[in-house]
């Protein structure tokens, strides 16, 4: 296990959105590396960055042509090995976006593999036996190739999926198991891609859909069989690099595949659902930290308790604020919601995530598909740098150059301006970031202690001698302990005799001797 995982603090860079270094209305790879002073002033000390590779941009990145060259809107292969040198230097980490179930149909992998002359990449992506057969349960494209068959797709057309083979062969005249020595180059060409990027100051990867490489795989122990030969490969000749999976299932991740970390996504049930993004069926906000608390502490944790129990010591569960999928946290959440939320993000066990621009509160704004976003793209848009400067700072191109527009509104937040408050979101993080490197009690290990959990909201856990409380809703509230020796508090606890009075949207961190 990567020893500098205990204390890191992700900060997530969609590349064409953080900030534009030459002026062409996109941002690069030397804008990050401009940044980072900011990034680690406020804590960060890793960072994810979404895919910077070489695409058609068919799906912002997520449709890989070239896994070993960097994409010219971002800079050259040289930009990304500078920023990966300044980030060590200034004692941070960098992983990379993997992508390994799907590439471009313009990967040169996959122009080979549609030739009908049998070749060294025929099978590195599914194909039914015939143009004219498109099997049942999949989705295909046809007539797209000289090659006799059509080929399988993860998500859009543009998107060939590749070829790991599948656990239960069904239709045996396309179907190839996942043992078979035909497939097999497939995932060793994705460690090699691996080691290139580690060899050049990568300090790990996020795995793109990590559970959907083997096929008809569906307790996924295929799958995970080959995610545990890239964990011996990091383990022997990579050790402090990591794996982070987009699973959203941690003891299937960690126990069973090998990975250091697995997301808690936007999924039902979820911690992050219940606490963030939780509606009724009338699309109304449900969720734990709006101020009607409708979820109960007990329904938020028990999952997330769950999959602790199972994985503690073995990796650890990630916590996101949000991605580049997801509506923005601030859609469902105010910023006094939102300072109690990043609480209780930086004091539970696991790795935290925090997405490019939650610091500030940016908004989610809905509008036009860009490069296959649809409704995504209104999380993707410029970071806001500067209220005073051209395009919030993100850019001196014209508006029209951009990649998209930055957000108009008069009242957008950017990041100048709550540097400058002393109780805005933005410092309020950079507090909660050093509390936890300061307290090692608060950082990845371990497993909470739950001592209260009421069906009214209150909720209050310790880690070791450190407790953390919370009252997320609009009433005052009474917590049955006293909080002598505050070390953090947003809102306002109070003590009375053998309680604590908790006024409405409080967090409070304290010592318990």
């Amino acid at each position: 296990m990567p020893n500098w995982l205990k204390n890191a603090v992700f900060y997530e860079i969609y590349p064409q959105s953080f900030y534009d270094s030459n002026g062409d209305g996109i941002g690069d790879i030397n804008g990050i590396t401009e940044k980072l002073s900011y990034i680690k002033d406020l804590g960060f000390n890793a960072l994810w960055l979404n895919p910077c590779y070489l695409s058609p941009f068919m799906d912002a990145g997520y449709d890989v042509q070239d896994y070993e060259t960097v994409a010219p809107r971002y800079g050259t292969n040289a930009d990304l090995y500078r920023l990966f040198d300044s980030a060590h230097k200034m004692g941070m980490h960098v992983i990379l976006d993997l992508v390994p179930g799907h590439t471009s149909d313009k990967h040169p992998w996959f122009e080979e593999s549609k030739k009908p002359q049998r070749n060294k990449y025929s099978d590195f992506y599914i194909w039914s036996d015939s143009a004219w057969s498109r099997p049942e349960g999949y989705s295909w494209v046809a007539g797209m190739a000289d090659r006799d068959g059509c080929y399988m797709l993860n998500f859009f057309n543009s998107q060939p999926a590749l070829n790991y083979g599948f656990n239960h062969v069904t239709q045996p005249s396309w179907q190839m198991h996942y043992t078979d020595e035909r497939v097999a180059g497939t995932f060793d060409a994705i460690l090699d891609v691996m080691r290139f990027w580690l060899d050049r100051g990568c300090d790990g990867f996020r795995v793109d859909m990590a559970d959907s490489l083997v096929k008809n795989d569906d307790e996924k122990t295929a799958t995970a069989s080959l995610w545990r030969k890239a964990r011996k490969m990091l383990d022997e000749q990579y050790p402090e690099a990591m794996l982070v999976s987009e699973w959203c299932n941690a003891p299937r991740a960690i126990n069973m595949a090998g990975f250091h970390c697995d997301f808690i996504l936007n999924h039902y049930g979820k911690l992050t659902y219940y606490a963030f993004r939780h509606k009724d069926e009338n699309g109304q906000n449900k969720s734990y930290f709006c101020k009607t608390a409708h979820v109960s502490a007990h329904n938020m944790l028990r999952q997330y308790l769950d999959e602790l129990n199972e994985t503690c010591g073995k990796g650890y569960i990630s916590l996101i604020s949000g991605n580049h999928d997801t509506e923005r946290i601030s859609y469902m959440l105010d910023e006094s919601e939102l300072a109690l939320a990043y609480t209780m993000l930086l004091t539970l066990p696991g790795v935290p995530f925090f997405y490019y621009g939650d610091e500030i509160a940016m908004r989610y704004i809905p509008q036009q598909s860009k490069e296959g976003g649809f409704q995504r793209t209104g999380s993707r848009t410029p970071m806001q740098w500067d209220a005073d400067e051209k395009n919030l700072g993100f850019s001196s191109a014209d508006r029209a150059r951009l990649y998209l527009d930055v957000d108009r509104g008069d009242d957008a937040p950017c990041v100048r301006q709550q540097l400058e408050k002393p109780d805005s979101l933005i410092n309020t993080l950079r507090k909660l970031i050093k509390l936890r490197q300061t307290y090692p009690q608060l950082q990845a290990d371990g497993k909470p202690e739950i001592l209260v959990c009421n069906d009214d909201g209150v909720l209050c856990y310790k880690r070791d001698d450190i407790a953390v409380a919370f009252n997320p809703t609009d009433r005052q509230a009474v917590l049955p302990m006293r909080t002598d020796r505050q070390i953090f508090v947003t809102g306002n606890a109070t003590n009375d005799g053998d309680n604590t009075l908790l006024a409405p949207q409080t967090a409070v961190i304290f010592a318990l001797n």
